[in-house]
């Protein structure tokens, strides 16, 4: 008699990470996909560690940041339901430090390729930036991280799309995505 094969959840795991400049809707948009869709998300590791800090952030910061944001998907990853989202991610990181200290960590690279995402919904800059103490970036600069951040999409040949629509339309926008890109 032959004995089958128990799937393992975590490879079978669909990782969809919401990507984009600050103050695009990126955290709102993850928890109501995880909501829509009955599972757990990781939460934007950067701007809690970043507000608790007492001085300026650096460039070691920065890695450990990266490195949390690693750990964090095989941990959540195991405790999801089937899909799981995960509000920024390594490409943002890697601007970050390239903005910031022209420099980044050579192994980002490395972790984005192995790191198996299966779609990036980039949020367009349809919302407009609110300014608040964490916050670097607004202006015309967040046309130009979104530009830097297709590019590495791009580059990495990451399966992505582009998510606009204010308010609901964006939630709305984003399921059509899914449901035409994921098979969950």
């Amino acid at each position: 008699m032959e004995k089958r094969m128990e799937e393992d959840p975590v490879r079978n795991m669909k990782k969809i990470v919401i990507t984009g400049p600050e103050c695009t809707g990126k955290s709102a948009l993850t928890k109501e996909l995880a909501e829509t869709y009955n599972t757990i998300y990781i939460p934007e590791y950067a701007r809690d560690f970043v507000e608790k800090l007492t001085r300026p952030y650096s460039y070691e910061d920065l890695i450990h940041i990266a490195e949390t944001q690693v750990k964090q998907v095989q941990e959540y990853s195991e405790r999801a339901n089937r899909i799981l989202f995960v509000d920024t991610f390594l490409i943002i990181t890697k601007i970050w430090f390239q903005i910031k200290y022209n420099k980044y960590p050579i192994w980002l690279d490395k972790s984005i390729k192995e790191i198996n995402i299966d779609l990036y919904l980039l949020c367009d800059t349809d919302i407009p930036w609110i300014a608040d103490p964490v916050r670097e970036n607004g202006g015309e600069m967040r046309k130009e991280l979104f530009r830097l951040y297709k590019n590495q999409l791009d580059e990495f040949n990451c399966n992505y799309e582009i998510i606009s629509g204010i308010g609901n339309e964006r939630l709305k926008n984003a399921i059509t995505v899914i449901s035409s890109k994921i098979k969950i």
